[in-house]
């Protein structure tokens, strides 16, 4: 017999969905038919999988121990299971990675540019492997406990934008800022330097259509098929001779929104060649070695928030400006 309690890190998940990470390697029907047949069960009791998970329930496999392995993705001779350690490289490439503010649930990060979000092959490592890095070397959380909950960023931020990172560090945290994002009701500001002069606060509106084999996206103004409904919010701080330091609000989120949004109404990015203009690119590379796009993911403010996230209600994070939005003002 198996038998572990559910820990905070892990609870609040529903009960069938826990036991599908744990047991990898069995389908969901044997998890039905093993609830059905009491030999999984919850607190000592028959369960049927829609239970949602507290911290301290205990869960109890009545398994032999070569099914139990079996079904964990383990071999009987095979050593414990240890999480692969950064190397120098490794931990050098996320060295600049700051923590703004974390608590029991939740963390957030300060990502610089160049580190990516999530990897996108196998060999890349990237903010999700030193969450999980940070959360094991401070002692927060144990190898066995990734097997049913891994820690990870819950918004994406390009490889080239700074800032602001929301990430879970348990279950609980992870549905708080999956539903504070998928409402909106937790509200993205970013700092960004545009071309051109910008005088009044506006509020743009469009249709954004990706192009998946480009990576590359279209805006119009009326809609199209496959196309989704953006909006973008914009307020000048400050302008200077060729150029306005912006600060933008994400109503929706989607792909490259504020790049290419911004570009359509005549206004790109410094430092952006996808959607920029190259010659303003250019001059400041050579006078500023600009050599990304300026969009940093500056600000966060929570909505109103209950239990167990009283700490955070209503409040406002922000992240430092990088030194290059200095090095290029005017």
């Amino acid at each position: 017999m198996y038998q572990k309690t559910i820990t905070e890190r892990e609870a609040g998940q529903r009960f069938d969905k826990y036991l599908r990470k744990l047991l990898p390697e069995a389908g969901s029907g044997f998890i039905y038919k093993m609830l059905r047949k009491k030999n999984i069960v919850l607190n000592h009791k028959k369960a049927d999988g829609s239970e949602k998970t507290v911290c301290g329930d205990v869960v109890e496999l009545y398994f032999a121990e070569e099914t139990l392995l079996k079904f964990m993705g383990k071999s009987q001779t095979a050593p414990p299971e240890t999480i692969k350690p950064f190397s120098v490289s490794d931990r050098k490439s996320l060295s600049g990675i700051a923590v703004l503010y974390e608590n029991e649930h939740i963390l957030l990060a300060d990502k610089p540019v160049g580190v990516l979000t999530q990897k996108a092959v196998k060999e890349d490592v990237s903010l999700n492997e030193w969450l999980v890095d940070y959360l094991l070397e401070s002692r927060q959380i144990t190898p066995e406990e990734l097997h049913t909950f891994r820690p990870s960023a819950c918004n994406r931020l390009d490889r080239n934008t700074s800032g602001i990172v929301l990430c879970a560090k348990t279950v609980t945290g992870a549905q708080m800022l999956s539903e504070a994002l998928k409402t909106r009701s937790l509200h993205k500001f970013y700092r960004l330097y545009v071309k051109g002069s910008l005088e009044k606060e506006q509020l743009i509106e469009g249709f954004l259509l990706k192009d998946e084999n480009s990576n590359k996206v279209r805006i119009f103004t009326d809609k199209k098929d496959d196309a989704s409904y953006i909006c973008t919010k914009y307020m000048p701080i400050r302008r200077e001779r060729d150029k306005t330091l912006l600060e933008v609000e994400l109503i929706t989120g989607k792909t490259h929104q504020i790049r290419a949004h911004l570009a359509n109404i005549g206004h790109p990015l410094l430092g952006d060649y996808k959607y920029g203009d190259r010659q303003f690119n250019e001059q400041y590379r050579r006078q500023c070695q600009v050599e990304h796009q300026l969009l940093h993911a500056y600000r966060i403010v929570f909505p109103p928030l209950t239990a167990p996230f009283e700490d955070i209600s209503e409040r406002t994070f922000c992240a430092p400006v990088p030194e290059i939005f200095d090095r290029v003002r005017t």
